[in-house]
């Protein structure tokens, strides 16, 4: 009869396509890897794997049968995430990731309010643009900026977030993109990909000479002259050497295009994650004019 370590194996190879590495998943060494999985295929009279240029590569029952660990593995989180709700008092590590814009410019303070409100509470925050995957406990809540939030997420909108494009001061407010032709553009990486979007199709690819994956990067880049570019209005106002540049960002010839005109702040935890245990409200100032943008959706929803 098949066991769970037997699945755990399959699910570490096919994770990380090779022994070795599916053998520091587990803790064990390689030789230990290659044992178990000629032990299970001979089991089952099958082979679950193919070997190639790429590493492991799953055979269509290893397909079938990592399928059924990834359900396990997600069935034993939730069974944890519903025990863990049931107790009454918040204690233990809460797990959050964002970005740094809004650590640094918003949330640090919100923090510190709640470790005073829940002091047995251990926060582990994960900073970066990557998207996380909250069913698999990679974090436990998620403040995002994102009109377009998961499906399977419990959620709720914290505040809007508005951007401007912005110079080094003193810079004349002008009314177009094409006012600004001219002069070279700051862009973001490719970990901004929306943003990025917008760039390439208004102001073209041209005119980028430096890009970077962090909007605070962007803003230090902007303030040593380097060069215009869009930044949210709540992170600009904190470097008194930016002007705006343009606050309504509607190129003349394109119609109502905005560099997300009001893009909502975002906190989104997996379903099983409730209780006291979830930072309070992130304040932005609305200062872009313009189209309000898409509001997104909050509660409970379920794939």
């Amino acid at each position: 009869m098949l066991q769970w370590d037997d699945f755990r194996l399959v699910k570490a190879i096919s994770e990380r396509r090779s022994l070795a590495g599916a053998a520091e998943m587990l803790g064990v060494n390689a030789s230990t890897v290659f044992r178990r999985l000629g032990a299970l295929e001979e089991r089952l009279g099958a082979r679950l794997f193919e070997r190639g240029r790429a590493g492991y590569g799953l055979t269509p029952a290893g397909d079938e049968m990592s399928a059924i660990a990834d359900r396990m593995a997600n069935d034993i989180v939730s069974f944890e995430r519903r025990v863990l709700g049931q107790d009454l008092a918040p204690t233990g590590e809460l797990r959050v990731t964002t970005n740094d814009g809004l650590l640094i410019h918003g949330l640090t303070d919100v923090f510190a309010s709640f470790r005073r409100a829940y002091p047995e509470i251990t926060l582990d925050v994960v900073v970066g643009n990557a998207v996380l995957n909250l069913s698999k406990r990679d974090a436990d809540i998620a403040l995002r900026v994102t009109s377009s939030p998961p499906e399977t997420l419990v959620g709720r909108r914290l505040a809007s977030i508005y951007w401007a494009v912005y110079g080094l001061a003193p810079l004349k407010e002008v009314d177009s993109i094409e006012a600004l032709d001219h002069l070279p553009w700051i862009g973001p990486g490719d970990m901004l990909a929306a943003l990025q979007r917008w760039l390439r199709d208004v102001v073209g690819e041209h005119k980028m000479v430096y890009r970077l994956n962090t909007v605070l990067g962007m803003a230090e880049a902007i303030a040593a002259g380097i060069g215009v570019g869009p930044l949210p209005c709540y992170i600009a106002h904190r470097f008194p050497s930016l002007g705006a540049a343009l606050r309504s960002a509607r190129p003349a010839a394109a119609g109502p295009v905005d560099p997300h005109p009001s893009r909502p702040a975002l906190e989104r935890a997996h379903p099983g994650v409730h209780g006291p245990c979830r930072p309070g409200a992130l304040e932005a100032a609305p200062l872009l004019r313009g189209d309000q943008g898409a509001r997104a959706r909050a509660g409970v929803r379920r794939g």
